[in-house]
Parts: structure tokens; sequence; C-alpha cells
């Protein structure tokens, strides 16, 4: 099963909790592709995900299949052609979120990916999702939560998007999202690329993109992404499954309590590592 992340050096905890979860549940083997660029220009902070990082992660999921692997896609300079000094290089999230319209331009890609956002758990075998048949589909995705009562009924969620990269090479869906991007502010930038330059999709039932709820029992992938509540006043929760204590103590999540004890032990070591080689 081929997977694709994309972020800078912070997400390595995310990388690392949803890495844990999905290798604990599938026997099948995962290739796992992380986009990542170095763009300090904007922000400081956005440095490239580290060697150290990915060999780590690649660490941790050969434990469990020795056939898996992880890699490290440097697209730095791809991103600067294409989307740099865009109109929505400073959209509502960081500009790491544009860097999987990119895929279709990178080399000896996989005709069949996954891209999961980086703040997903697996709470079953993700090949229920992932062998689903997409061959008459560019992708298959979720509706989004909010944005199918605001936007659209049939507006995805592009946390979890199961790519048939053959069928969108044939429609250039993504040279036409690049497009968008380029030349046309929009509130959610990438997601709205997508949508609107699609050309088939398939839509899934939530469980496999659940966004925001924990109690499900068939979830296949669990989404944390931001929650609007009303009671007992209107807030905006945004816990990732990484904020151990949150998720126990205020999303009463306890789903991933094996994962999430695995997480924090390797997380330790990991820094024990690096502070042995400086």
């Amino acid at each position: 099963m081929n997977l694709l992340l994309c972020g800078n050096e912070k997400v390595f905890d995310g990388a690392l909790t949803e890495l844990i979860s999905i290798t604990n549940k599938t026997k099948e083997d995962v290739c796992c592709y992380i986009f990542t660029m170095d763009v300090t220009r904007i922000k400081p902070e956005y440095k490239p995900i580290t060697n150290e990082q990915v060999q780590f992660l690649d660490e941790v999921v050969k434990s469990k299949n020795p056939n898996n692997q992880v890699i490290k896609v440097d697209v730095t300079e791809l991103y600067e052609k294409e989307f740099g000094q865009c109109k929505n290089e400073n959209a509502y999230c960081t500009p790491y979120t544009l860097l999987r319209l990119l895929v279709d331009l990178v080399p000896k890609m996989p005709d069949k990916l996954l891209y999961l956002d980086i703040d997903m758990m697996a709470a079953d075998d993700i090949s229920k999702l992932y062998n689903k048949d997409i061959s008459e589909y560019e992708y298959a995705a979720v509706k989004e939560k909010y944005g199918s009562w605001f936007i659209q009924l049939d507006y995805i969620n592009a946390g979890m998007l199961l790519l048939n990269m053959k069928k969108i090479k044939e429609t250039r869906l993504l040279e036409k999202a690049r497009d968008l991007i380029r030349t046309k502010k929009m509130l959610f930038a990438d997601q709205d690329a997508i949508y609107r330059s699609t050309t088939k999709k398939l839509l899934l039932p939530r469980k496999y993109n659940e966004q925001g709820s924990f109690k499900r029992k068939d979830t296949v992938i669990c989404h944390f992404a931001k929650r609007l509540l009303l009671l007992p006043f209107p807030r905006i929760e945004n816990f990732k499954q990484w904020h151990v204590d949150e998720v126990h103590r205020v999303l009463k999540c306890h789903a991933f309590d094996d994962d999430l004890e695995e997480y924090i032990e390797l997380k330790k070591q990991f820094y024990k590592e690096k502070e042995r080689i400086v």
C-alpha cells in the first residue's frame, strides 16, 4: 500500500503516531512517501523533515514488517516553480498542504496512492480503504463534515484522498488545480482547487474519514480535525492525536491508547538516540 504524507520537521509527531496506528493494524506491506520542502523564506520554522526523523520512522515501520519503508521526497524546487509567491501561499493552513498537488510531477510515483493528513489515525486495517476499486474515478474521498452543509452537498474533505494517478493524469486534475492555486485566491485553497477541478470522484462512507467523532465502532480512519462545538458555549477545538492528555481528558477518546503508549516510548527513544549522537 502506497501512502503519501506531507509536511515539515514539525510533523514528526503526527507521522509517528499515524504510521504506528497503520502498521499495527495491517499485514500488507506499506510504502510511505513524505513530501517536504524548505520554505524558511516564509517562516523560519518551515524547514524540511530531517533525515534523522525519516530514518527513525523507517526503522519503526520496518520493526512491524521488514518490507515496509518510509521515503523522503524533497520537492522544494518543484514547489517554488509551481507555487512560489502565489495567491494561496499564505492560505488557511501552511503551504505544505499544497504539496499533494505536485504528485503527478514527481517521477516514479505509483499509480495508486493514499494521501492522508498528518492528524489522522487508523482505527482498523486501512487495506479496507486502499483496496477499493477506483479504476473509473480520479479519486475516492469522504464528504466534508461542515462543507457539505454550507458549501456544496458533495463537497469533500481532502484530508483523505485515495488517488488514481493514471486517471488524474488523463483528466489533468492536478494540473487544473495548480492553475487555480496560482490565479485565484480561495478560502480552503488546496481543498477548493481539488474539488473544482474534479471530473469524476467516488464518495465513500464517513468511516473512511471520520471527522471529529471518536465513538463510532466502524471507523477505519479517524481524523483529529477541528471541531465546532455549540454547547455549553460556542467554541472550536483542535486537539491532535499527539496531544495525548487532551485526547483522553477532553475528547474522551481511548481507541488509540495502545498506539499512543507506543508513540510516547518511541519518541523518548528517538530523542535519547539524538542526544547520544550529538
